[in-house]
């Protein structure tokens, strides 16, 4: 059976190199917003102000309803260990603890201008304390809780591999059923001694290898100098993320390759699937800002938590027990879609 297999795949992988349409949009396209994005946020961070309260912080505590809504949104924790792995893990900007008469803010540096409003919201209200002539005199102290080198380039390369992934498995299952079917080609493998499981082993396979590819290549341009991406010591296990990933888009590429007629309306209904997705996910740009019922949807797309798998295998430096459960919704997803995939399709034309 190796024969077939080995034969069919070669022919999806030389079909691939010669699409150069969608080699473009497959590999140069999401590189080309990598290195877009990279060279002007390199410096920069995205919006964010959830801050923690480690126990009672009086500053904070006696300050008018609503004073720090515009800018802050805190929320009280009593575990300062269970704050500071917080904040590591980007859910929150900043950690704040009183020691005395010492205000210590634990900030976030994967976001630089969130780290910055965080520590100059918190100086002005010690400086607006110390000038009420209180009896107590306040300092600021700030701690960094993640590695110096730690740059914004962390925060968004997972997100554009992400969608870089969905490209390539979605326009590589919908379009390649889509044309095998309009030049017969489904109808004579249907007549062949090959396997469906042997076509459906292909297909993955290089979808896989190209997925794959798209990681090293993200991974090789994002790590440069210039960029600076520091990869976690756990990154290895974006090999499986992707691979799930993979999957889960590959099955949104076969109900659209299953219900469209030609490759032009394949091609539409991906786009109005992925693009959308890919904004609603926090792929571009973080939702931490957003209305919650807008990050509630969010949860029900795959690449929203192929997206935070991503960042916590490459960034975050999260465990396997962090990644299980995106992995899991994302196989869960490609089933449930693969069934219906299944259900609608056609080996030939009616």
């Amino acid at each position: 059976m190796m024969g077939p297999f080995v034969a069919l795949s070669g022919a999806m992988v030389r079909g691939f190199v010669r699409d150069r349409t969608a080699m473009f949009f497959t590999l140069l396209f999401p590189l080309m917003f990598l290195v877009v994005f990279g060279g002007i946020f390199k410096d920069a961070g995205v919006s964010k102000s959830k801050v923690i309260e480690v126990g009672q912080v009086a500053v904070l505590d006696s300050a008018p309803p609503g004073a720090f809504d515009q800018v802050l949104e805190i929320s009280k924790q009593s575990d300062l260990a269970k704050a500071l792995e917080s904040v590591r893990k980007g859910d929150y900007a900043a950690a704040i603890e009183a020691d005395g008469d010492k205000l210590v803010v634990h900030y976030s540096a994967a976001d630089q201008v969130r780290a910055g409003v965080v520590r100059g919201v918190l100086q002005s209200v010690v400086d607006g304390a110390n000038r009420a002539g209180t009896p107590q005199r306040f300092t600021l102290d700030t701690q960094q809780v993640e590695d110096k080198s730690l740059k914004s380039i962390q925060y968004f390369t997972p997100g554009l591999l992400s969608w870089a992934i969905s490209i390539g498995a979605t326009f590589g299952a919908g379009l390649t059923l889509v044309e095998w079917r309009q030049k017969k080609i489904l109808r004579r493998l249907r007549l062949s001694p090959v396997r469906t499981a042997t076509i459906v082993g292909a297909r993955v396979s290089v979808s896989a290898l190209v997925a794959l590819a798209q990681l090293a290549i993200f991974i090789g341009v994002a790590s440069v100098p210039y960029f600076g991406l520091k990869l976690s010591h756990n990154w290895w296990l974006a090999i499986p993320m992707v691979l799930c990933g993979t999957l889960a888009f590959m099955s949104i590429g076969l109900v659209a390759g299953a219900v469209a007629k030609t490759a032009e309306s394949a091609n539409a209904i991906v786009q109005l699937i992925v693009m959308p997705m890919a904004f609603l996910s926090g792929a571009f740009f973080p939702l931490d800002n957003a209305p919650g019922w807008l990050k509630s949807f969010a949860n029900l797309l795959p690449m929203r938590h192929l997206v935070t798998g991503l960042q916590d295998a490459l960034v975050r430096d999260g465990s396997v027990v962090s990644v299980l459960t995106p992995m899991g919704i994302l196989l869960g997803f490609a089933a449930v879609l693969t069934v219906l995939a299944t259900r609608l399709f056609k080996w030939d034309d009616v």
